[in-house]
């Protein structure tokens, strides 16, 4: 499917998980499934096909994958561990990532509608142990953590979020003074923006709009790609 040819997410989509807050139960749910396989899912699978021929413009190895729980999150809710037990997610989740891991422990680009907003998020939630030693030797180099001083200073001055700090403390062997202390204290790395959900959404326009914000951040995919295998 050529991406000029892709419409956009429909309205419905959005009112589909506006609904969905306001009856988030399974008996509502299955009433409405076809709604959701209609109006959420397949409008998705299109996105990821579509988003996935223009991110290999500057990504050429990206994984994007239409089924659910691969670039599609699933719907259900894990509630084992959750005081909520709400069943649905009452949003859309999509995530192209690049790697060999697993795909939670890979770095990417993340799109969440959650109505009445839209988030672009690249980079990586949370590193596993090994990648996270590999994350701080990085940081504490002076040439490839100076090159992500500039890039996330960079992007915090156009107005995205730096998310991903954890600890309270720099990590032990390590300079409490140094330039990059605040990004040694991360358990992940990521940028996004949100606003509220854009007329672009439901238009041709849906991919160049996201594709431009997410390259605009791909200086952050990068670095953590190169610099964390």
């Amino acid at each position: 499917m050529p991406s000029a040819t892709y419409p956009g997410f429909p309205r419905q989509t959005p009112r589909f998980f506006r609904s969905l807050a306001k009856n988030n139960d399974r008996a509502w749910f299955e009433e409405h499934r076809s709604e959701f396989d209609e109006h959420v899912l397949e409008p998705a699978r299109g996105f990821v096909l579509v988003m996935g021929e223009r991110l290999r413009r500057i990504a050429p190895d990206v994984n994007a994958d239409p089924r659910t729980d691969r670039s599609i999150f699933r719907i259900h809710r894990d509630t084992r561990f959750s005081k909520d037990k709400s069943p649905y997610k009452t949003h859309l989740g999509i995530f192209f990532w690049e790697g060999d891991r697993a795909k939670m422990e890979c770095p990417g680009y993340y799109f969440h509608l959650e109505p009445p907003d839209l988030m672009l998020g690249v980079g990586l939630y949370r590193f596993s142990k090994p990648v996270l030693a590999r994350y701080r030797e990085a940081v504490a180099d002076g040439n490839t953590g100076g090159a992500l001083r500039r890039i996330v200073d960079r992007l915090a001055r156009k107005g995205w979020d730096i998310g991903g700090t954890h600890y309270k403390r720099v990590p032990r062997g390590f300079d409490p003074e140094h330039p990059n202390a605040d990004l040694l204290r991360h358990a992940g790395l990521y940028a996004g923006v949100e606003v509220k959900i854009p007329a672009e959404l439901h238009t041709g326009k849906c991919i160049g709009w996201c594709f431009d914000r997410w390259k605009a951040a791909d200086p952050l995919q990068r670095w953590l790609v190169e610099n964390l295998g």
